[in-house]
């Protein structure tokens, strides 16, 4: 009788840098019950209160037997997710590139200089970054990628509101600004306005106006808004929780293990 072996593909080995944030506790009890993913080290600030805690206590679950800490150490993660600060961003960066790490980069608020060298980066590590890594974010992105497209001779308006918890920093979001560049490459808009006050006057196409809210613990909305004279359209997409975020990092961590190096996004996830 001919014997056939089974195959059993080893879990995607997984670093989380920023496991103790409010993200950063999610995707490590998220990952914790995914059966495709280990998680080996979870990473935080050097002066953080809880190094040396068992990561999973940190996020609310029984231990997993991976401790905080603020250096890789003997770990080889294949795929790094960060959801931390702009401030380690350089950090995060050369670690992967010394390690030759997969990296899911989700932290937001980078400076020009800092999205360069995550460019960079790319042609030496697999490297997906996104604003927002909600998967029915990006497919919102799409959506109203066309309707820029479709609307940009029919004298529409665009206005975006977003609105979040009072914890959030800055404003409006990375993901507001990511919907107003897609418009603004299709539509043309050069003035970004962000809120209004007092007599500014009439309100002219080559402007995207923005508009941040910040209450309670929201987790996220966005709506966009395309105006015309008799009617209007309007996209909008929320979150009704932060795991929605967690998923799409952690469907952004399966993506990439494994992938050459290069510049990934979320749309080649969602297959657009």
């Amino acid at each position: 009788m001919q014997e056939h072996s089974i195959s059993i593909k080893k879990p995607i080995q997984v670093c989380i840098h920023g496991a103790a944030g409010r993200m950063g506790r999610r995707l490590v009890a998220l990952a914790a019950e995914d059966p495709q993913l280990h998680i080996v080290a979870a990473l935080e600030a050097p002066d953080h209160p809880q190094l040396g805690t068992d990561a999973g206590r940190v996020a609310g679950l029984e231990p997993i037997g991976v401790v905080l800490s603020s250096e890789l150490g003997s770990a080889k993660p294949d795929v790094m997710i960060d959801f931390s600060v702009p401030e380690a961003a350089s950090r995060v960066i050369q670690t992967c590139l010394d390690q030759q790490i997969a990296l899911v980069f989700a932290t937001t608020g980078l400076t020009p200089e800092q999205t360069a060298r995550l460019r960079e980066a790319a042609q030496h590590i697999p490297v997906l970054q996104a604003p927002n890594m909600s998967l029915s974010v990006n497919l919102a992105m799409k959506l109203v990628e066309l309707a820029a497209q479709a609307l940009k001779d029919h004298d529409a308006d665009v206005e975006i509101i977003e609105r979040h918890h009072r914890f959030k920093e800055d404003s409006p979001s990375g993901t507001a600004l990511a919907f107003g560049r897609l418009i603004a490459e299709q539509m043309g808009q050069n003035r970004h306005v962000h809120g209004r006050q007092g007599r500014p006057g009439r309100r002219g196409h080559e402007e995207i106006g923005y508009h941040a809210v910040r209450v309670g613990d929201d987790p996220g909305q966005h709506t966009i808004v395309f105006g015309m004279l008799g009617e209007l359209l309007e996209i909008t997409v929320r979150a009704t929780s932060r795991d929605c975020y967690a998923r799409g990092a952690l469907a952004a961590a399966k993506f990439l293990a494994g992938k050459p190096p290069g510049w990934y996004s979320m749309r080649e996830i969602l297959g657009l």
